[in-house]
């Protein structure tokens, strides 16, 4: 054999050849693929060159599009409409103070950083007036303000831990429910279908207040409730102010009822009292006597046609029974980051709080629609009140004060709307904090005085209201918008990792796992949380003091979303609700003069509808002072807890100029 070649065999050379090698051309070989590696591995390099320089661009443009989009919400902001001055809350001023000086203090301390002095060490000696100053402020600091500080804020973490607790009892009795596959059962036979006389007489009522939106599809969902027609009355409560919508409701009624609906009208002429007198002014009709069961269904809420089926039997054999409660399911849940965030927060709320309590302790509070209440009970409880903003878990505590029992359906579910603009969403949770502190004032003696056991009472008072409805958003503010900032220029008492990262982490997926679609919202919704704690504690604050924005009711905005199968129906209704021929036959001689109003009217309500971006400035100043703790936090290189104070001020900043939820075009 040739010694300028080499020979390659295999053991087995089935389908397998014989590869020659001539030795004098493997160099050259050699050579062309070298080359040919050079200039891949070059044209690898341009070519991540490239995309590492496009995203330069990409980021200008995004960093461009969001200072422009900053721009125009300051620019088209409307503060006319405020109903709050700011001037004269003493929480804003507060704010503004703390910003103030903590803004020195950061300015100082970037002087000491600069001079390379000790940023937490007392140096041993000045080296003149200005590092005498600053000495001066660290042993003032070490000796009187660090220790007030951190007893506050060990008082706010073992409420932290408490509360905390108290999720993960929820989370573990849900586990419990889950995995026994506990549900209500209803205990007799059901109703029978062939004898109508069988089922009880059911009064459905529907409050609704200036709910142009929604008013035809909560009617038209009512009205094909899956119940026999001479057991069941419908009851639309309007408490509109607007005539020509009073007049569209009123049509939409009697076109249901010329389909063979029991349905009614009522409209006050006094309307005091907001939802809870408009309830008492329907429940003291002369007819109600003949019905037992009264089902309350919101503006915007769509029932499925066997929620009565579902609900009502559950009374049967139960006389101590005074509620069957129904969860709530979102049509516009996707619409936005805004109804993200708050699936996450209502799933867990229906799926552990209320089915946690429901099963263990037949009590819970009602969420003032999408139930069915045994109307003795609501006799017997004292009725409607209108001295809170919740009449719906007033008579829910009174109710069980005189020993009713609850039930919760966690699989019977309702259709309704999430607020869909941060300005509703502030309403809403501002109205349901406020809330229960005026109820706990006004309901505290009569608990204490009440025949219930004394596990009750316990759970009423320190559970029910105080951890889940004060110390819940107390803590929250407290702690990471006000005390974390503080520790930035106070180090000596400095929150330790686990409180900042480790425990709200794992909080939030706990509060996440009955949507587990929403996992890749865990920290926006960690962060939004800490931001909503503002209005949450300012909330709680006014109602416990009954300051002035304590008995504020706003009716929630709606979009009038249906879902997918109701859209159909919708648009036959549509087509024959708003038809001019409609009103004039309804309204007879006074039809041609309605008619003229509306069409006068049209452009009017349009231009009222047109939402105007609003700036918040109590979680603009948050942001601005949580952004200065984290450059002071910077300076000392703490590293976790900069990137959440960073990242909580980025928060806080987006919902201050209202960059969160509806956006406006």
């Amino acid at each position: 054999m040739a010694p300028s070649s080499v020979v390659v065999t295999i053991d087995k050379p089935s389908n397998i050849s014989l590869v020659e090698v001539d030795d004098s051309e493997t160099s050259v070989f050699l050579e062309k693929q070298k080359t040919a590696s050079t200039k891949q591995f070059s044209w690898l390099l341009l070519l991540k060159a490239q995309r590492i320089l496009s995203f330069f661009p990409w980021l200008a443009m995004g960093v461009s599009k969001t200072f422009v989009s900053v721009k125009k919400r300051i620019a088209l902001s409307d503060s006319s409409k405020d109903e709050v001055k700011y001037k004269e809350k003493i929480m804003y001023k507060f704010i503004r103070v703390f910003l103030a000086i903590s803004i020195v203090a950061l300015v100082v301390e970037i002087i000491a950083y600069l001079q390379n002095w000790d940023l937490k060490l007392i140096p041993s000696e000045a080296m003149g007036l200005v590092h005498l100053s600053y000495m001066c402020w660290i042993s003032f600091r070490a000796d009187y303000l660090a220790p007030s500080i951190t007893m506050l804020s060990q008082f706010c973490v073992l409420l932290f831990m408490i509360q905390s607790l108290d999720r993960f009892i929820l989370g573990i009795g849900c586990f419990w429910i889950k995995l026994k596959k506990i549900k209500p059962v209803i205990d007799d036979q059901s109703y029978d279908i062939e004898d109508p006389s069988s089922f009880p007489m059911v009064l459905v009522q529907i409050p609704m207040c200036n709910e142009r939106e929604v008013y035809q599809q909560s009617i038209a969902s009512a009205c094909q409730l899956d119940w026999p027609k001479d057991r069941i009355l419908i009851q639309v409560l309007d408490d509109s102010s607007d005539e020509l919508l009073q007049i569209l409701i009123r049509n939409e009624v009697n076109s249901w009822k010329e389909k063979g609906v029991n349905i009614i009208y009522r409209h006050r002429f006094v309307r005091t009292g907001y939802k809870a007198g408009n309830l008492h002014s329907a429940m003291s009709c002369d007819y109600v006597k003949n019905y037992e069961f009264v089902a309350i269904l919101d503006a915007d809420f769509q029932p499925n046609p066997d929620f009565l089926i579902l609900t009502v039997p559950h009374f049967k054999g139960k006389p101590d029974l005074a509620l069957v409660q129904a969860r709530w399911s979102f049509v516009n849940k996707d619409e936005n980051l805004l109804t993200r965030l708050q699936n996450i927060n209502l799933c867990f709320h229906f799926e552990v709080e209320q089915q946690v309590n429901g099963h263990f302790l037949n009590f819970f509070g009602f969420n003032g629609t999408a139930g069915v209440w045994r109307i003795k009970a609501l006799e017997e409880s004292g009725g409607w009140l209108e001295r809170t903003t919740v009449e719906d878990m007033d008579i829910a505590v009174r109710a069980h004060l005189n020993g009713w029992k609850f039930i919760y359906l966690n699989d019977v579910k309702v259709l309704c709307e999430l607020p869909e603009s941060y300005e509703a969403y502030k309403k809403q949770q501002h109205r349901w904090h406020s809330g229960p502190m005026q109820l706990f004032r006004l309901c505290l003696p009569a608990i204490l005085s009440s025949k219930i056991s004394k596990w009750k009472k316990a759970n009423m008072i320190f559970l029910f209201f105080l951890l889940r409805k004060l110390i819940l958003p107390f803590y929250s503010f407290t702690l990471f918008c006000v005390i974390l900032p503080l520790t930035m220029f106070i180090p000596e008492a400095e929150l330790p990792i686990w409180v900042i990262c480790y425990v709200p982490v794992t909080m939030s997926i706990l509060n996440i796992l009955p949507s587990p679609k929403s996992f890749p919202f865990l920290m926006p919704y960690l962060l939004f949380e800490n931001t909503m704690s503002v209005t949450k504690f300012n909330a709680m604050v006014s109602g416990l003091f009954q300051l002035g924005s304590a008995y504020e009711w706003v009716v929630t905005k709606k979009s009038g979303r249906s879902s997918e199968s109701d859209l159909l129906a919708f648009a036959e209704r549509e087509s024959k609700s708003f038809s001019e021929d409609k009103i004039q036959r309804r309204l007879s001689d006074s039809g041609l003069d309605m008619l003229g109003k509306l069409k006068e009217q049209e452009i009017p309500v349009v231009v009222v509808e047109k939402k105007k971006n609003r700036i918040y400035r109590k979680e603009l100043a948050l942001a601005f002072l949580l952004l200065t703790a984290a450059t002071r936090s910077l300076l000392s290189a703490h590293g976790i807890h900069f990137y959440f104070l960073l990242f909580q001020g980025l928060s806080f900043l987006a919902v201050g100029l209202d960059l969160i939820g509806e956006q406006v075009n």
